[in-house]
């Protein structure tokens, strides 16, 4: 099916970048006009999150829709054979089903759900992203400034200079290039948040080293340890914050000139643009450096697991509208599919079985209904959350080690007493701990499920729920 009528897509997603690091959701010292200009044209989600608060999962449920109990992917994956386990055969993923459905698509940037990017991927026409590089391993696609290897439609190519520049580059071209008659799907993956905190813009940094760093609360401690004892910085963590936050700049800038090439060929109000990243990150937080698997056991602070998510579409977005409903990438893989008008078959349909809800219903009339509850997972440990509480579940191996954990958000926000064996919260625990195992024994493959976490193959060497 080909037709001018459906709207072009335009999805970017961040590694590392956490919501409470823009200005629209609320950071009084960072600048990120881009991010600005498509939250006030479009749509703002205030609690958006990552079903998976680590890359790899994070990734493969926006590409597939669905959770890393269904689709098996639980860490991160290490960038060498050892752990290529066939990771994402079979599945049907989001550009498969708008290839098929008369999308011309392309794909630049971070990719990391299989072990390796360097191969073209089933469901792109296009293809731009990491080669591998021996020297520098897994690094090699965090090299914020150059020189770094990638691959373009699988062959390699050593690029000196700014990572992101290069991608916006390839991004631009693929805007030019493509073929008009046709509506396209475009995914951008910057990795400019994502440690090392350093090799940003001068300029940015100079910049942000006069920063106080206000929105981020300091000296707070955690119940849970860290899993690394390696310090995360190069330099100081002031100087890392200053990176973070240029980093963050720099995403907004090429934002932009994405944007302002949408505009200048006239394309610009009929595409549905998405930003977002596939999961947060603490800078300081709570004490720790990292995501998920910045502690030993697995945490879902509110940090790890909110991301930014804008989205503007003139033609069904309504402006500077902040919906507060709970919303995640299998969401975010629904919404996408009925923007484009893909009707999935029903034996597809019940393959795939996306726990994700399409946001266009429920813009168009509230009374569609959506759910309360925020659900996340990561390895052995699952998680349940509304605007009022949070409780974290954990299984074998930990569950007899680590203590699930049970925070009251409204009087905690930042989650420091554990309130799981407290008399008077009882109840609310057993009623969200029964909503909990409703949800994820409606969707999870037995196979791939958090509850079998140590008879599937590994994703990398690191793994913490193979560690006491």
């Amino acid at each position: 099916m080909k037709s001018n009528s459906l709207p072009n897509i335009l999805v970017i997603m961040a590694d590392d970048h956490a919501q409470w690091a823009s200005h629209c959701y609320g950071n009084s010292e960072l600048r990120t006009p881009s991010m600005d200009f498509l939250a006030e044209s479009g749509l703002l989600l205030q609690n958006a999150h990552t079903p998976c608060p680590v890359c790899s999962p994070a990734r493969a449920c926006f590409f597939t829709g669905r959770l890393p109990s269904q689709h098996g992917i639980q860490d991160f994956l290490a960038s060498t054979e050892d752990f290529n386990h066939g990771w994402m055969e079979g599945e049907t993923t989001l550009p498969m089903l708008l290839q098929e459905n008369g999308y011309q698509t392309g794909f630049v940037g971070k990719w990391h759900c299989t072990t390796s990017s360097t191969e073209p991927q089933p469901g792109f026409d296009s293809w731009v992203s990491y080669d591998y590089d021996e020297k520098a391993g897994w690094r090699n696609q965090y090299r914020h400034e150059g020189p770094t290897y990638f691959s373009d439609q699988g062959e390699g190519e050593l690029v000196p200079g700014f990572q992101t520049r290069y991608y916006n580059r390839q991004a631009v071209g693929f805007l030019r290039e493509r073929d008009r008659s046709q509506p396209f799907f475009l995914f951008v993956g910057p990795t400019d948040t994502h440690f090392p905190f350093e090799g940003h813009p001068k300029r940015l940094a100079e910049h942000y080293r006069q920063a106080r760093f206000w929105d981020i609360p300091e000296d707070e401690k955690s119940h849970l340890k860290p899993s690394s004892h390696i310090s995360p910085f190069k330099d100081t963590p002031e100087e890392a914050l200053a990176q973070y936050y240029s980093a963050v700049g720099m995403l907004d800038d090429q934002i932009g000139v994405l944007l302002d090439e949408l505009n200048g060929q006239g394309d610009l109000d009929n595409t549905l643009i998405v930003y977002t990243a596939d999961h947060g990150h603490m800078n300081g937080h709570h004490g720790h450096y990292g995501k998920g698997n910045a502690t030993m056991p697995q945490n879902f602070y509110e940090e790890s697991i909110r991301v930014p998510c804008l989205m503007r579409w003139p033609e069904k977005f309504p402006s500077k509208q902040q919906p507060s409903m709970p919303f995640d990438h299998c969401d975010l893989f629904q919404t996408i599919l009925d923007a484009a008008q893909v009707k999935v078959p029903s034996d597809l349909k019940k393959k795939i079985n996306s726990p994700g809800q399409s946001l266009l219903p429920y813009l168009k009339n509230r009374e569609t209904g959506w759910r309360t509850y925020q659900f996340c997972e990561y390895g052995n440990a699952r998680m349940i959350s509304s605007s009022k509480f949070k409780l974290v579940r954990r299984y074998a191996p930990h569950s007899d080690t680590y203590p699930d954990e049970f925070f009251d958000l409204s009087s905690d926000p930042r989650e420091t007493v554990n309130l799981i064996k407290e008399p008077i919260w009882q109840e609310e625990i057993r009623r969200m701990g029964d909503l909990l195992e409703e949800h994820f024994s409606r969707y999870e493959d037995p196979v791939r499920s958090a509850k079998t976490i140590l008879t599937q193959p590994p994703c990398n060497s690191s793994e913490l729920w193979r560690k006491t």
